[in-house]
């Protein structure tokens, strides 16, 4: 039995975090995980897997569509699947084991299993109790599937399975157009995998500014991904070596189906917290499912902490990270804080999608005066250099006071790009403030100034 001051439930890259700044803060920390590996889904089965293919597949695009107009000449590479799932698992273990490494610099104990809370201040993994002072629960989420579909992740997968298929499949149906979907369809499309895509509601990427999905869905459509809008699913039906998805189209009613040897369920997450004893304890939740916390994390029993999926807000992963630092600094006596007004928001196809803030229509829907500067990457000169000259920046700001208000880019490195924005925006910057920041030359970053200059005299190369 072992006295802790924290001990963190999870150790995806909310629940890690937590621990180490935890740690860091001179408490004694433990951490919970039941997996072989240290850092959730999002290590091993999510965030980073995905990218490590959707680059693969993008190099792949590259010689195939690219090399030859800038002289690179030469057979166009084949692929080697086992290959490349090997480079994405060799890119899993070196994060994970990156993880271990950190927890034995901060001194952080691994207690391996799968944890339940027997009281407040216990914490029971196998037949072993622990206490603590404090427990932050940071379990996470599982993908959330539909009624009449039998998920084997083998033909019908959820992106866990996606990442792992025994071949490239000749084609797949993706069932829903959110940012899994349309990462883990991309990186098939390229692989040449027939892709489509079926959604329930008429755009794609629920939330996102209007503009952007509509250039979004356009320029995918001319990648060659197929999308079926309106289109409820119905079922998956499994026969002779081929799944068949029916759906009715919301329109019309009309019934249709289509075959696929892949079908990838990827109708969002939900949250998990199973096996806990949570509802025992008397710990409240919302009719989502979600663990009720205060402004500082704190659940309704004393002592009882809660972070990232498993609660109320976007599922991402660096929002899990904020909230698992501001929970550390919450338990150490220190005053946490999560800006929720800033967390950005990116989809890694190609090109990328970003946005942090407002959109046109929340800001419409608000009664709102706002102004909007917009610029195209095709006046950018390092984006035609590199074939990446479309899409565009859009920055939001207010009509009277010029304060940013959001900001949405499709483009290359819109990653990357959008976080300009994010410290303008923490720091309450007005767009004539970026605008006047000196960007160097060639960027992708100068189309970020650009809409700035945009919002008040002008863009130069628009």
């Amino acid at each position: 039995m072992a006295n802790y001051d924290v001990i963190v439930i999870g150790a995806g890259p909310g629940g890690y975090v937590a621990a180490i700044r935890c740690a860091q803060l001179g408490l004694k920390t433990a951490c919970v995980e039941g997996r072989d590996t240290l850092g959730g889904t999002c290590l091993n089965v999510g965030c980073i897997p995905s990218k490590a293919l959707l680059h693969a597949s993008h190099q792949l695009h590259e010689a195939e569509h690219n090399f030859a107009t800038m002289g690179l000449k030469g057979k166009t590479p084949s692929v080697d699947w086992k290959q490349m799932l090997a480079y994405k698992d060799s890119v899993i273990e070196g994060n994970t084991k990156g993880i271990e490494f950190l927890f034995k610099k901060n001194k952080v104990d691994w207690i391996k299993g799968w944890a339940s809370i027997p009281a407040a201040g216990q914490v029971k993994v196998g037949d072993e109790v622990h206490t603590a002072a404090n427990i932050i629960i940071a379990t996470g989420s599982e993908p959330a599937t539909l009624p009449g579909i039998d998920v084997d992740e083998k033909t019908v997968v959820t992106s866990t399975g996606a990442l792992e298929l025994g071949k490239i499949p000749k084609s797949m149906v993706v069932i829903g157009a959110g940012v899994i979907g349309l990462e883990l369809g991309s990186v098939y499309k390229r692989l040449g995998t027939d892709v489509t895509v079926v959604e329930y509601l008429d755009v794609i990427t629920p939330g996102m500014d209007g503009e952007v999905q509509k250039t979004f869905q356009r320029m995918l459509k001319k990648q060659g991904l197929n999308f079926v809008m309106g289109a409820a699913v119905q079922a998956v039906a499994k026969a002779r070596g081929k799944n068949t998805v029916t759906y009715q189209l919301r329109k019309d009613d009309s019934q249709h189906s289509i075959d696929a040897e892949v079908v990838l369920v990827a109708t969002g997450r939900r949250p998990f917290s199973d096996g806990l004893g949570l509802q025992d304890l008397g710990v409240e939740f919302t009719q989502r499912g979600q663990i009720k916390t205060n402004a500082h994390w704190q659940t309704n029993v004393a002592g009882i902490y809660a972070i990232g999926d498993v609660i109320e807000g976007p599922m991402l992963a660096h929002k899990a990270e904020d909230e698992g630092m501001a929970a550390a600094e919450v338990i150490a006596g220190k005053h946490g804080h999560v800006n929720y007004g800033v967390i950005p928001g990116v989809i890694y196809t190609h090109p990328e999608v970003a946005s942090v803030g407002a959109t046109e229509e929340q800001l419409k829907a608000e009664g709102r005066a706002y102004k909007v500067g917009k610029f195209s990457f095709m006046g950018n000169g390092r984006a035609k250099a590199v074939f990446a000259g479309d899409g565009f920046v859009k920055l939001l700001a207010d009509k009277d006071t010029d304060r940013i208000l959001g900001c949405h880019v499709i483009g290359p490195a819109a990653g990357d790009l959008i976080h300009e924005v994010c410290v303008a925006m923490e720091f309450g910057a007005s767009a004539q403030d970026l605008a006047m920041t000196c960007h160097a030359h060639p960027t992708f970053s100068e189309a970020m100034r650009e809409a700035a200059l945009a919002c008040g005299d002008g863009a130069i190369h628009a």
